[in-house]
């Protein structure tokens, strides 16, 4: 019998002939935590008698979710994980260097077949690049970081078959958008969400990205897509701490089994809009276009990337956001930065009025940046819309792509980018 992309990949990584509903102890290839999880892990560590990090050439720590730090508590929790990390002789990434989901693929720690966890939920990210990575608690990092092994329930996959190509002024995050009103947020929990079909394909690896970081607003434990020729040059770009380790890319069987099989035409889809307060509460465009907006936001592990800021760019270059929004933009990584600098992005930008602040988290996270006040409503590229996400429950936010954020600052309501898209 065949195998699916999860099967394939924790059957490699146990050494054991595994399929779905199978428990595994498999081999990890990097583990990481964000300044939101680690503190808890590094005690939990601790607790558990751990005295060294088994290669911790193949860990980070990085503070990403509120940095630069807001308070003095945070302060101390940041220099807890500099203390471990150095003492560990662990990989740290420190303030401004960027969001955790865009610098373990940026800094060569992923690769195609490779078995990863993170202690945030959308570390199915790195799937995007052939990987079968997946969000694990703080204790689960730490026994992890310990052993450099995890315990697996092989999950089932679910295979979604994108046919077509998106329409312009329509991308991938319309695409995923889409897909998880479809299924709804948990009509994918506990599986392994496999992405192919003509759609897929003609997407960049930085859209790819944004299609796997959302697989766990699914119910997904990770997203996965093949390797390609776009990954693999990818990948050689980005390998630079990666050194010379060799990755082996997986493919699903033609006889693989799937607990479900969806397809859907791509180049029928228009920009989608997920609604407070549930990320699939998704509707098109058309049935909230014209709801009034405070505030704006560009950025996060979702669609904080170079493509993303180009795009957004395209529509603000020459204009000015209206006068009663605020545009927040916050690049996913330093590297993105001096990328967009370098092209005259962020002049673009700022020059539209947008507000810069220091590549992470941002206001996704809701610890310090760009809190919204009551009632406000807030389209953003960012991945969750719950109440209270962005540390008011008495805000509305909406998702939507880069176009349909860029488009709706302009106007101060939420507005169909194709009106803008060449």
């Amino acid at each position: 019998m065949g195998k699916t992309i999860a099967e394939k990949i924790l059957s490699r990584k146990s050494g054991q002939d595994a399929y779905t509903n199978d428990l595994v102890v498999a081999t990890l290839d990097f583990r990481m935590g964000q300044d939101g999880t680690s503190p808890l892990a590094i005690r939990a560590f601790e607790e558990m008698g751990g005295q060294q990090v088994s290669n911790p050439e193949q860990a980070a720590l990085v503070i990403d979710h509120s940095a630069p730090s807001p308070i003095e508590g945070v302060s101390a929790l940041h220099h807890l994980m500099r203390a471990f990390a150095k003492e560990q002789q662990m990989i740290c990434y420190d303030i401004g260097e960027g969001v955790c989901h865009q610098l373990m693929p940026e800094k060569g720690h992923v690769g195609p077949g490779d078995l990863v966890i993170g202690a945030d939920s959308h570390t199915c990210t790195y799937g995007a690049l052939n990987a079968f990575a997946t969000g694990v608690g703080s204790t689960d990092l730490a026994a992890g970081l310990i052993s450099g092994q995890m315990w697996f329930k092989v999950p089932e996959s679910i295979k979604f078959v994108c046919n077509g190509l998106l329409p312009a002024g329509v991308y991938s995050k319309d695409l995923i958008l889409f897909l998880i009103g479809q299924v709804t947020a948990d009509g994918a929990t506990y599986m392994a969400a496999e992405y192919t079909g003509e759609a897929i394909d003609a997407l960049s690896v930085d859209a790819r990205f944004t299609i796997a970081n959302m697989a766990i607003e699914m119910g997904a434990k990770a997203g996965l897509m093949e390797a390609d020729d776009k990954v693999w040059a990818w990948v050689r770009e980005h390998r630079a701490l990666s050194g010379d380790r060799s990755f082996e890319a997986v493919s699903p069987d033609r006889d693989a089994v799937y607990a479900r099989v969806l397809e859907y035409d791509a180049g029928k889809l228009e920009p989608q809009v997920a609604k407070p307060h549930r990320v699939d509460n998704v509707s098109p465009i058309g049935e909230v276009a014209g709801t009034p907006i405070q505030q704006a936001v560009l950025g996060t592990c979702t669609n904080g990337r170079i493509e993303d800021l180009r795009i957004a760019a395209g529509i603000l270059r020459g204009r000015r956001v209206h006068p009663e929004v605020r545009l927040i933009v916050a690049p996913a990584s330093r590297r993105i930065l001096l990328e967009a600098m370098d092209e005259g992005i962020i002049q673009d930008l700022v020059k539209a009025g947008a507000a810069l602040v220091t590549p992470g988290c941002g206001p996704c996270v809701g610890t310090h940046n760009g809190i919204p006040a009551d009632g406000e409503n807030v389209i953003s590229t960012a991945n969750r819309n719950f109440k209270g996400r962005m540390a008011n429950n008495k805000a509305f936010i909406y998702l939507a792509s880069p176009a349909t954020v860029a488009a709706s600052a302009l106007t101060g309501a939420i507005t169909d980018p194709r009106e803008y898209v060449k």
